[in-house]
């Protein structure tokens, strides 16, 4: 249990910096591009823009972090019950929201503050809670439908912003959470991974699943924060990675807490989605700024 915790936390941390460092080097991209006309008639980012987004050294550096934090989370969900990794990874809000008052100049009002906090504490809940993980022992069909779900939602999310442009931030930022979740599942029940077997690990749909919410999730997120308060997509990513999986987990793969605590384990997990769409609530508006170069200037009446 102490191993996956430390292997949890390490994933939100890698994963919440990354996600930083991704929105600095997307951001700049973006205003270069913002005269180029780097979007669709509807107003979303195209494929060029968010290629060339993903050239920034800001965004190599936080993509290395995510493939680490993909690592350390994939063996999190093999060693944690998942409505416990999930949550504990999706802490990464927490190391977000704290990191992009330095390096993206947003200021985190009390509120948001007292958000991060409730879902601190909620994670302590889950931690003490948490029993034992349920095995990944599934019938194939279900790999199969792991697969077509991960695929419709990665396409559908990819239409759904360039048709809809900046208004489908926190679309984006959800289903991304929801290929990450999906990944987490995928990781929970892929064969040929204990015992180690090559064919069997080749010719599970499983892994494709993984191949594919990973890769789509990680796009959808890229966009999102392109178009939308890194805060908030941030926060819908945090739903997405967590209900769902948190549920399958428990109803289909035999996660459980520890006898007598359900009631905390509920109550941690209620408290740490609410946690993290409070700040989604309460974050920066669109159109605040999110660059210390781009902070307003103070004039004389409202000094």
């Amino acid at each position: 249990m102490l191993i996956g915790l430390l292997t949890a936390i390490a994933a939100s941390i890698c994963y919440g910096t990354g996600s930083v460092l991704q929105a600095v080097g997307s951001r700049k991209s973006a205003r270069r591009e913002a005269a180029a006309s780097g979007v669709t008639q509807h107003g979303g980012p195209n494929l060029s823009s968010t290629a060339k987004a993903a050239m920034t050294w800001e965004f190599i550096v936080g993509t290395i972090l995510d493939f680490i934090g993909f690592g350390l989370g994939a063996l999190a969900a093999r060693l944690l019950p998942l409505f416990l990794s999930q949550t504990v990874i999706s802490a990464n809000l927490v190391i977000t929201a704290v990191l992009s008052v330095k390096m993206l100049g947003i200021r985190l009002t009390r509120k948001e503050w007292t958000s991060i906090g409730v879902v601190c504490s909620a994670l302590i809940l889950l931690a003490t809670a948490a029993g034992h993980e349920g095995g990944g022992h599934t019938p194939v069909a279900t790999h199969w439908w792991l697969l077509v779900i991960s695929i419709a939602l990665m396409a559908g999310g990819t239409v759904a912003v360039r048709l809809l442009g900046a208004r489908a931030a926190i679309l984006a930022g959800l289903l991304s959470g929801l290929g990450f979740g999906a990944l987490g599942v995928g990781v929970r029940v892929l064969n040929g991974v204990d015992p180690f077997d090559l064919s069997a690990l080749l010719s599970d749909p499983a892994l494709y699943a993984i191949l594919v919410a990973g890769i789509g999730g990680m796009y959808l997120h890229t966009v999102a924060l392109q178009i939308g308060s890194v805060n908030g997509a941030t926060a819908a990513l945090v739903v997405g990675e967590t209900v769902l999986p948190g549920a399958i987990g428990v109803l289909w793969l035999g996660d459980a807490s520890r006898e007598g605590f359900g009631w905390m384990a509920v109550l941690g997990f209620v408290l740490a989605v609410a946690g993290a769409v409070a700040v989604a609530w309460f974050g920066a508006p669109e159109g605040a700024p999110t660059d210390p170069a781009e902070k307003p200037q103070l004039s004389p009446s409202n000094a």
